[in-house]
């Protein structure tokens, strides 16, 4: 039987008096590979920070591995978002003054748990390893987006939360990306939940959630 490893359930979200989110229930499994699609101001982003553990929801549980996160300290917050969740941002994030190596590396710093192998393994994958000494400034758009990626998978997360992994890449890499986030889940046994307004990424996932007006309706492939 397949691991549930995030539940949200009746998940809301109040901001100025409106909700943002409203009613929403998820269920990722380990294997699971889970499409968030919908426009801009539907809630995205919000939806995101709640299963990410960056925002708490005004009503309604996030359990990660069947711990209510609602009643944990912002410090065992931190440490479960470290130890559980990896994060692929739309701008990369990566810090300037840091190899790429050294921004991959990032996680294992903060968890104190170093594991260079998985770190070459995960640069060698998406063929960036010749990179590995280079600063962001010196990388492209794809090459930095390779080093988030490889950055979200260092700890070995149960979940991989991306918000608009592909929105600055061209359509070729966009499908280089996906090739290669697929294949590495599947190599760290981790759940891949993508955020993302562009409907041509529908069909490569078995699952899509639409996100409209802040409720959700899922389509199954």
């Amino acid at each position: 039987m397949t691991e549930t490893v995030l539940d949200a359930n009746n998940i809301r979200v109040v901001r100025d008096g409106r909700d943002v989110i409203e009613d929403v229930s998820l269920s990722i499994p380990t294997d699971d590979q889970l499409l968030v699609q919908g426009p801009s101001g539907a809630g995205k982003t919000t939806l995101f920070n709640v299963l990410g553990l960056l925002d708490t929801p005004t009503d309604g549980t996030v359990r990660i591995r069947g711990e209510d996160t609602a009643s944990l300290t912002e410090r065992k917050r931190a440490e479960l978002r470290r130890e559980t969740l990896g994060f692929i941002f739309q701008d990369f994030q990566l810090i300037e003054d840091l190899t790429a190596w050294e921004n991959a590396a990032l996680p294992q710093e903060h968890t104190g748990t170093r594991d260079e192998e998985w770190l070459g393994t995960l640069l060698s994958q998406l063929e960036i390893e010749d990179r590995a000494e280079h600063y962001p400034a010196t990388l492209s758009g794809g090459e930095k987006q390779r080093v988030a990626i490889a950055r979200a998978l260092a700890n070995r997360p149960a979940i991989v939360l991306a918000d608009e992994p592909t929105g600055q890449l061209d359509p070729e890499t966009t499908e280089q990306v996906l090739d290669l986030l697929f294949r590495l889940q599947e190599t760290a046994n981790t759940a891949l939940v993508v955020i993302s307004h562009d409907m041509q990424l529908e069909p490569r996932f078995d699952t899509v959630v639409q996100l409209k007006g802040g409720k959700i309706r899922t389509e199954t492939a």
